[in-house]
């Protein structure tokens, strides 16, 4: 197996040479048999969900703008560690964010 010098991808035996898909081209030396025993389909593994997901736990408690009593929170260290972490919240009907301190 051998791989493209200008982008890394692999090379592939097309029409007598090694190509790859970037345009780079090789030819085969004589004494090398190269042979695509199966082709390989990209599976997309990761899921893009977009930023409209509510993710974390939910709890009950009221937003400020719109009065809905759900949120997603999460927690944050954003003083010293020797204080408590501030709980992010997120209004699960109209997104609006604030924060709480204990």
């Amino acid at each position: 197996m051998e791989f493209c010098p200008d982008c890394g991808a692999m090379l592939l035996p097309k029409e007598g040479k090694l190509q790859c898909s970037c345009g780079y081209v090789k030819d085969l030396s004589d004494n090398n048999a190269y042979e695509v025993s199966k082709k390989v389909e990209a599976e997309e593994t990761v899921k893009m969900m977009g930023e409209d997901v509510d993710v974390g736990p939910v709890t009950n408690e009221t937003c400020p703008e719109c009065g809905h009593d759900k949120a997603t929170y999460k927690l944050l260290q954003t003083r010293s560690a020797d204080e408590a972490p501030t709980r992010i919240f997120t209004c699960t009907k109209c997104k609006h964010t604030w924060r709480a301190y204990d």
